[in-house]
């Protein structure tokens, strides 16, 4: 049964972590900065208002988003099997007093926790660059972490059904790279056509960031409970499928 105890395997994580924190995180920030600077100011100085506001802003506020994806992923995917299959720590782990279920739960935690302190580290460039202008964007916070969970449920996934790090190619050339390109990051979804669109409001991304762009931009989201419910949806199912395939990958 599931326990507090998958904090010792997240306290695990966070030590290695802790040794190469700052080129970690700058790792995790030179993307969404790149996109803020080069789109952002380049391309947004050719580009009417979106919103009423101006494109850098406007785009602030899907990037904190996709960072927390991207990081999220990362983490749950490349560093959770090269633990779980490389270096065998999960098989270490299991041996002590924990089971295979506080390991995945400690790995499902640890990926969002990483993902938080990436979407939140994007979140106060923005507020440096002036893009943050009213005390709502900390509600931000909480919707990075309920992605941050989202993502690293699904990235989990693909980690139980992987073979190789090869097959994480799959995963980010047909899933996260049509999330940043059809869930609203760069442009509203009204700019889709109608089929794309539809399609759009079923993949998470286009969730998140209908509850973060509003608040970055000072105003409460519509139809926040919808977005809430399809993310708390997403992460709880995916984290249930990722445990059960975990547990007849390694166990059966």
């Amino acid at each position: 049964m599931p326990s507090l105890r998958f904090i010792y395997v997240w306290r695990r994580n966070f030590l290695v972590w802790r040794k190469l924190a700052i080129p970690s995180m700058l790792g995790n920030l030179a993307d969404p900065l790149l996109y803020m600077v080069g789109l952002g100011y380049g391309l947004g100085s050719l580009l009417p208002q979106m919103q009423g506001v101006s494109y850098v802003a406007f785009l602030a506020g899907g990037v904190v988003c996709s960072s927390t994806m991207f990081t999220a992923s990362f983490e749950a995917m490349y560093s959770a099997f090269s633990r779980m299959h490389v270096q065998r720590t999960w098989d270490a782990i299991i041996n002590a007093p924990l089971t295979l279920d506080d390991v995945v739960i400690g790995e499902w935690v640890w990926a969002a926790s990483k993902s938080l302190l990436s979407g939140c580290a994007v979140l106060l460039v923005a507020a440096v660059l002036g893009l943050v202008t009213s005390p709502l964007a900390l509600l931000i916070v909480p919707v990075i972490a309920l992605a941050g969970l989202t993502f690293a449920a699904l990235g989990l996934i693909v980690t139980a059904l992987s073979p190789s790090y090869d097959f994480f190619m799959y995963y980010f050339t047909l899933a996260i790279t049509p999330m940043m390109l059809l869930c609203g990051v760069f442009y509203p979804l009204e700019q889709l056509p109608a089929l794309a669109q539809v399609a759009a409001q079923a993949l998470p991304l286009t969730h998140a960031v209908a509850l973060s762009r509003p608040l970055m931009l000072g105003t409460f989201p519509t139809q926040a409970g919808l977005h809430v419910l399809v993310l708390v949806i997403y992460a709880g199912v995916s984290f249930a499928m990722a445990r059960h395939l975990l547990r007849r990958r390694i166990l059966n």
